[in-house]
């Protein structure tokens, strides 16, 4: 199938040449100027190191490319607009209206602003390209400009998302012949997979109306009445799941498979592998979670949830760890939760990896994994190869986009299958507004009782509210969304939203030009996580994990340093043979997520020491795999050469390495977070003071609503947690399911 055939790129074949983001001509104008400084059009071109032919009419028309082209401060304005958080939004104006002013500009540019003739104040957009990068660099050093500087890094990172992610009718992006990177879509059409295998379960509301949705429902088994007055439906079921990832794909294949009608409600749409175009862009608007743009209130840490029938299954990594002895055994003695220690949780495990079709070894790895096992070897440090949800000779980069060939094993193809088999409906488009729970006249010590959920239809014009009754009602929408969803509806448990664990990441990377043949292939290429490195204290304390990401052209550009224009180009040149590995913690620290979309979040001094250990080490094995550059993604643009380095000097480098504080604090270098796993905010605990919910699942607070997903952890898991919500959904829906047989 041709890229421009995709459902995910209806978006850019749709698009309006008039844009709405609401910007001042005079904010355009500073907008412009700032995209242009950022990224500016560069002639004659630099040599390019490690390259061994001459530059391209490609590579050449990419340094003469701008930021400051047409459409792209527009589209960069438009996703401020849509995706950034009100404060952000307000000061990334503030300073866009001060830098359209003769004395803002003075204010936030110094003498860098004054010209020969009158008025002697420049505004900023008339200030010379050479000034102009130079106030930037003032920005990002000087500690008491923290808001221009957080006001700087939400520019940057959505004008270099914009520019590397932009694709035309065709799927296109010019920048990307230069950089050597192409879409890994399938040669021959023919053998993507073509089935929807949730059809006959699923109700599509982008392709319903308010008159045939009630058919819809109702022919499917839900019992529904109408009521005109109120424009509500309500629907009767057993059970009702809100989310259908990794926690909710578990629960209800379960409970469904336990004779109950499951009614599945999922915010996100239906995507299969003849959907997916492996474009950045496009997949992430459609397959993420605020289009893969959501950050802390700091700006201190970018977050990836998924957000499709699916969840986080359809754009993981594959990596398929079951869950730590250690960590088991902490939940059970120092938390002290049976559950996690039971033989019923071991068989679980088992369970859950025979269903998603888990394989221990890889025939063939990619460029990055090579790297980290080759620096391992070269080292004397233990490398394990690391258990996937796909087939052992599964090749694809691009599975952070949904799986093209659909050999990736995620909830929409595996437990989901069967729940729809044994006649769970599952609803799309559909976003849940509160549980109805009521004061609880049974005599329990609950005080209240849920009843089930209301939502929305958010696709299309569907303006029908659904009240859906249960006996049980689920959340299983992650640990982003259920706490606010419970908070929402009335519930008060002090441990509801806070302890939210979010694995902290930072990256290291090296560059391996083409001169250098022992690795093959390009860095977005191959299975994105085949190798992982544990990184151990004397007593084999596990401080850290090192495994590759998969990073497309916008993701690398937006998570580099800046330094300068003409560096950021140099460095978007090397994208294709620049090997990333990432530094997972298990964090100690916690943050809080009351209300959707605003997430604080803070690291401890033990998380802290535990990142800095794992970025030396990542260095230290970039080093030894080869690397004739490493370095980190601090604002400094921290990095060494390494050819023919001595000793001496790389240990003089890694001492410089530390887990600087983002953004926002009030240091010189800084360094932006990544989190790809949310868990711990409604967490399970021996009584309500220790938890959101009890060792079932089930709220202190309220009878009959449950959770099951990676919320209810007692805390960080350190590993990727895939197995460990399966699991623990496996665990919590079966004594549900053994609930309800007693109704």
């Amino acid at each position: 199938m041709r890229r421009d055939c995709h459902p995910l790129l209806s978006g850019v074949r749709n698009r309006e040449s008039k844009y709405n983001h609401g910007l001042s001509s005079a904010e355009m104008g500073s907008l412009s100027s700032l995209c242009e400084t950022i990224l500016p059009s560069l002639s004659p071109i630099p040599e390019l190191d490690g390259k061994k032919s001459q530059p391209t009419k490609a590579v050449h028309a990419f340094y003469r490319a701008s930021g400051s082209q047409t459409p792209m401060p527009d589209e960069m304005a438009e996703l401020l607009m849509k995706r950034g958080l009100p404060e952000a939004v307000f000061l990334v104006r503030l300073v866009l209206w001060l830098l359209s002013t003769r004395l803002g500009t003075f204010f936030l540019c110094g003498s860098l602003c004054f010209g020969e003739k009158w008025p002697y104040l420049k505004v900023f957009s008339s200030i010379s390209l050479d000034k102009r990068e130079k106030v930037l660099q003032k920005w990002l050093k000087h500690r008491f400009l923290t808001p221009i500087r957080i006001a700087f890094v939400y520019v940057k990172i959505l004008i270099l998302y914009v520019f590397f992610s932009r694709v035309d009718e065709k799927g296109d992006n010019p920048a990307w012949e230069a950089i050597e990177y192409h879409v890994g879509t399938d040669d021959d059409p023919c053998q993507v997979p073509k089935e929807r295998p949730l059809q006959k379960g699923l109700i599509d509301t982008n392709k319903e109306t308010n008159s045939t949705l009630l058919h819809s429902l109702k022919e499917r088994g839900l019992e529904v009445t109408q009521d005109p007055r109120k424009n509500l439906y309500k629907i009767k079921c057993d059970a009702v799941i809100v989310g259908s990832g990794c926690g909710g794909g578990v629960a209800a294949a379960v409970l469904a498979a336990s004779g109950q009608k499951v009614f599945v409600l999922e915010k996100g749409n239906y995507y299969t592998s003849s959907d997916y175009s492996a474009l950045e862009g496009p997949s992430m608007d459609q397959l993420y979670e605020s289009g893969g743009k959501l950050a802390t209130t700091d700006a201190q840490m970018l977050i990836m949830a998924g957000s499709s029938v699916g969840g986080g299954s359809v754009v993981n990594w594959s990596a398929s760890i079951k869950t730590p002895s250690y960590v088991l055994q902490e939940w059970t003695e120092t938390q002290k939760l049976p559950l996690f220690g039971s033989s019923e949780y071991l068989s679980a495990m088992d369970a859950v990896w025979s269903r998603i079709g888990v394989t221990e070894s890889c025939e063939e790895e990619g460029f990055q994994n090579q790297v980290l096992r080759k620096g391992c070897e070269s080292l004397g440090i233990p490398v394990k190869t690391v258990p996937r949800n796909s087939s052992e000779k599964h090749y694809c980069g691009s599975c952070g986009y949904g799986c093209l060939k659909g050999e990736k094993k995620g909830t929409d193809r595996t437990w989901l299958v069967d729940a729809v088999d044994h006649g769970a409906v599952i609803l799309t488009g559909c976003k849940a507004e509160r549980f109805m729970l009521e004061k609880n006249e049974g005599g329990s010590k609950k005080k209240k009782k849920c009843l089930g959920v209301t939502a929305k239809i958010v696709n299309n014009n569907i303006r029908t509210r659904l009240h859906i009754e249960a006996k049980v009602t689920i959340s299983a929408c992650g640990a982003l969304l259920t706490p606010p969803l419970m908070i929402s509806s009335g519930l008060k448990n002090q441990n509801i939203g806070r302890n939210l664990h979010l694995h902290p990441v930072l990256m290291a990377w090296g560059y391996f030009p083409e001169s250098n043949p022992e690795f093959k292939g390009k860095a977005y290429e191959g299975g994105i996580i085949t190798a992982v490195h544990e990184v151990v204290t004397g007593d084999s304390n596990v401080r850290a994990i090192i495994e590759t990401p998969a990073l497309g052209p916008s993701s690398f550009a937006a998570l580099c340093p800046w330094v300068s224009g003409h560096d950021m180009k140099d460095r978007m040149m090397k994208y294709a043979r620049t090997a990333h590995l990432i530094v997972i913690v298990r964090d100690s620290g916690s943050g809080k997520v009351t209300t959707e979309g605003r997430i604080s979040y803070s690291l401890d001094a033990m998380d802290k020491e535990n990142l800095k250990a794992g970025l030396r080490q990542a260095l230290k094995i970039l080093v030894a795999a080869g690397a004739v550059e490493v370095g980190t993604h601090r604002s400094d643009g921290q990095r060494i050469k390494c050819r023919g380095i001595k000793k001496e000097d790389l240990e003089e480098f890694l001492d410089t390495i530390y887990a600087a504080e983002g953004a926002m604090s009030l240091v010189e270098d800084w360094m932006v977070y990544t989190s790809a796993h949310q868990m711990g905010s409604c967490r399970m605990g021996i009584n309500e003071k220790e938890g959101a919910v009890d060792e079932n699942g089930e709220s202190w607070e309220a009878e009959g609503l449950f959770v099951c997903d990676s919320s209810v952890f007692p805390g960080a898991v350190g590993v990727n947690p895939m197995i460990t919500i399966q699991s623990t959904a496996y665990c919590l829906s079966r004594k549900i399911a053994e609930s309800l047989r007693r109704y």
